[in-house]
């Protein structure tokens, strides 16, 4: 009687894991692409910034930077020496905001492609060519803000975030699928 109460409450707990990933499943795959609008939509409105506000949260964000590292290694700048690291840097964390954006647009368009079954190559094109084209259309915005001027450098930068993104995505869901699914899976005998 005590093996096959074990035996009833092992297989219960497995059918009961097994019936949470199918309702999961069934109520989050439709929202799965939330995400990926939101941060469309944070790139847009940062794209339609002109080209004074644009650059002034870069500096501002190189600014902080500096003073972080400033602080965190008790370098003791200067405000010239502050200043001069601000703009060496501040080219450099304009291009690093392409790469992240679109890489995290990657993510956000890659993932629940995945989850609907969108597997291997397939993965890569499709959502490597929406996140490019993606880039294109920003860049071509860009020509219409005051200040801002579309470059093909950029759109390079993005797509080399948006394939990062993409491959990332694919190692990470892979995994999961191996280690954390594949126990779930009803097994046939």
């Amino acid at each position: 009687m005590r093996k096959f109460l074990k035996l009833f409450f092992k297989k219960l707990i497995r059918y009961l894991l097994l019936f949470i990933k199918h309702l999961l499943r069934f109520v989050l795959k439709p929202l799965s692409f939330v995400p990926a609008i939101v941060v469309m939509y944070m790139i847009f409105s940062f794209s339609g910034q002109d080209g004074a506000a644009s650059a002034a949260l870069s500096y501002k964000v190189s600014s902080k930077i500096v003073t972080t590292a400033d602080e965190t290694f008790d370098l003791q700048l200067t405000y010239a020496q502050k200043e001069m690291y601000i703009d060496k840097i501040h080219y450099y964390v304009r291009k690093c905001a392409h790469f992240t954006e679109y890489f995290i647009l990657a993510v956000t368009v890659a993932f629940p492609l995945y989850v609907y079954g969108m597997r291997g190559i397939w993965l890569v094109l499709f959502a490597g060519a929406f996140c490019v084209g993606f880039a294109c259309l920003d860049e071509y915005h860009q020509s219409f803000v005051a200040g801002r001027t579309p470059a093909k450098k950029d759109v390079f930068i993005d797509s080399c975030g948006a394939f990062l993104g993409i491959f990332v995505t694919r190692i990470v869901c892979f995994i999961g699928r191996k280690t954390v699914f594949a126990p779930l899976a009803i097994k046939r005998d």
